[in-house]
């Protein structure tokens, strides 16, 4: 396995764990909490498209 490889996976699962939270925060949790399941959600989702971006230039 090479760097492009491993980012792609790890683009792939934090594409997952990011909808996972957002789900969570919008099904599971209806209070405060699921605004946070959210924020985080989101925050993965920002990381996996920083991880997707860096493929190729590494």
């Amino acid at each position: 396995m090479n760097k492009n490889t491993i980012l792609g996976w790890a683009t792939l699962i934090m594409i997952l764990m990011g909808l996972l939270l957002i789900a969570l925060g919008a099904f599971r949790y209806d209070d405060v909490a699921g605004w946070g399941f959210a924020a985080v959600g989101i925050g993965f989702l920002a990381n996996a498209w920083v991880f997707s971006s860096l493929k190729g230039r590494l």
